[in-house]
């Protein structure tokens, strides 16, 4: 066992040292990419059309005069008329034209059909000269307001969140009745501590004292990060030294809100930190549960692990692209289809290395790392053949796109809660598979005393091949919840064979629920320290500080019971 655990040490520092080297960093650009998202998120034109002053508001945006056109923006804004939603945000899109009669028209964000807002008719594109009105910052700052404003109303909760959002940073001073109506009618806390917090910061600007008093008192409650410069500029002195802010009770109050959001913008970022940390540890832990069981459990130094990860992202978007071409009413649902799809897929490509190579190479360490490097290397070879060096787009359906709030402040990407979902999903799969079938039993059996075992009418080699085919398949389901994350590639896997072999040995070779442990730790400590020290210097510091642990306890956290650890 020692020996053993003098070769693997090797490896980790081998492959530490290329890593830092190559300087790969932990996380990648997250994707939420939908089908239909245009049509989630667009209104249509109202089919009975426009009410007449609505209508001539928009009549005046058929001009090539930026004034003009926000002119008509704040018009539409005083009416508050909803139906006006659909050509304000054709606006935004560009997707609003004008013909050379003046006539303003709405283009379908899905179809490109036009359509007249004012009549609410269908109009044939051939024949017309389109101009587009023009779009300007000052008309974007305009627009994103009044956008908000009419949403805001909206039965969709999705649509007055995204509102409440907009009003929070930009509200505008005509809207404050609009939005204190929109407070008394909104059930949901969000949006409704959203719309106090648009209020507030225009009620911070009154005349009155006591309004601003309130405002500030409303600010201590909601605690909001993004109303506090403004409560520092109201404990400010201007160039003559007076405040300027002149009521003490609004400056006292200023300073205990101020406090009050300090106090849970510390507390947001340890949560958000922990949060984060454990979110990276279930991708740690979903890269290395299969090495756990190949690498940990057989004693066989897989180079190939990562393309393993590989291979399962590759199987996702294959899956992928077979529903949008055969089942494109079910996409949705490919996620769901791809795991199982994942797992069979790599563990047929894990008995195939076990069969071919790696059965004859059992007890000779050195040989079997040369072997399964070459492996990995004609793998990432096949993968860039089969579909070209650039990655490959995997989009993630509509339910596991968008953001979760967990506290004001700490959110997390919908994606990452599936990943961390996923990954207990996954341990309760090996827990199960190693605890509670036949499988499981002959395997630990063979861990722990193989002759043993073999005298009692277990066969080793099914036994292998089957323990190495089950790591590889859960490598597998690594890979589809990594190609939701980051980026599938052929090189996707070697950003993470390093941190893999690292987990095993620091949970304790031969140790599953030691992996659980050491990779949430990891994920964890390491995003606890790149605020300090930077990415790059925290997983140094940590690939150092799991080396020196490794040297003083070479079983790692949980040692290995049974006869084989001291083989």
């Amino acid at each position: 066992m020692k020996a053993f655990m003098r070769w693997a040490l090797a490896v980790v520092l081998c492959a530490a040292a290329a890593s830092a080297l190559a300087d790969q960093e932990l996380t990648a650009e997250e994707r939420a990419a939908q089908l239909a998202e245009t049509e989630a998120d667009t209104v249509e034109v109202a089919g009975d059309g426009l009410a007449e002053e609505t209508a001539e508001a928009v009549a005046r945006m058929a001009s090539s005069n930026w004034q003009d056109v926000r002119d008509a923006i704040n018009r539409l804004a005083e009416l508050n008329d909803a139906d006006a939603l659909p050509v304000l945000q054709a606006l935004q899109d560009r997707r609003l034209f004008y013909d050379q009669d003046e006539r303003v028209l709405v283009e379908d964000a899905l179809t490109g059909q036009l359509r007249d807002p004012v009549t609410g008719e269908d109009v044939e594109r051939e024949g017309l000269d389109l101009s587009e009105p023009p779009l300007t910052n000052p008309i974007r700052r305009s627009l994103r307001p009044v956008i908000g404003q009419l949403q805001i109303f909206s039965d969709e909760l999705p649509l007055r969140l995204s509102a409440a959002e907009e009003l929070a940073d930009r509200p505008q001073a005509a809207m404050l009745d609009t939005l204190r109506e929109a407070v008394e009618q909104e059930q949901n806390a969000e949006v409704s501590r959203l719309l106090n917090i648009a209020i507030a910061r225009l009620e911070l600007d009154d005349d009155d004292a006591e309004v601003r008093l309130a405002a500030v008192e409303t600010i201590a409650v909601v605690r909001s990060s993004r109303l506090k410069s403004q409560l520092q500029r109201l404990l400010a002195e201007g160039p003559d030294g007076e405040y300027i802010e002149p009521d003490e009770r609004v400056r006292e109050a200023a300073r205990v809100a101020i406090e009050a959001i300090e106090a849970r913008e510390r507390v947001a970022s340890v949560l958000s930190d922990l949060v984060y940390g454990l979110s990276m540890g279930s991708v740690l832990l979903l890269a290395a549960l299969g090495l756990a069981i190949i690498f940990g459990l057989m004693r066989v130094i897989n180079m190939a692990h990562g393309e393993l990860l590989m291979i399962g992202a590759y199987v996702t978007f294959l899956v992928q692209n077979f529903f949008v071409a055969f089942m494109p009413g079910l996409f949705n649902f490919y996620l769901v289809a791809a795991v199982p799809v994942a797992f069979i897929a790599t563990a047929l490509v894990g008995i195939a290395m076990e069969r071919g190579v790696i059965r004859f190479l059992y007890k000779r360490p050195l040989e079997t790392l040369l072997a399964t490097w070459g492996i990995s290397l004609i793998l990432i070879q096949t993968m860039r053949t089969l579909f070209g060096a650039q990655n490959v787009r995997v989009a993630s359906p509509e339910w596991f796109s968008g953001s979760v709030q967990l506290m004001q402040g700490v959110s997390l990407s919908t994606s990452r809660v599936g990943v961390i979902l996923f990954a207990i999903f996954v341990v309760a799969l090996v827990w199960f598979l190693m605890q509670r079938t036949r499988l499981g039993l002959e395997v630990r059996a063979v861990m722990q005393n193989r002759e043993m075992a073999a005298a009692l009418g277990v066969s080793a080699n099914r036994v292998d091949m089957w323990t190495f085919a089950a790591g590889a398949g859960v490598a597998g389901l690594g890979g589809v919840a990594l190609s939701q994350i980051v980026n599938v590639g052929p090189q996707l896997g070697q950003a993470y064979i390093v941190d893999s072999f690292m987990v095993v040995v620091l949970g304790g070779v031969g140790n599953v629920m030691g992996s659980v442990v050491s990779a949430l730790g990891m994920g964890v400590f390491s995003k606890f320290l790149e605020p300090v020290t930077g990415a790059v210097m925290a997983k140094i510091l940590l690939f150092t500080a799991i080396i020196l642990f490794i040297q003083w306890r070479p079983q790692g956290i949980f040692a290995l019971k049974g006869r084989s650890a001291d083989d």
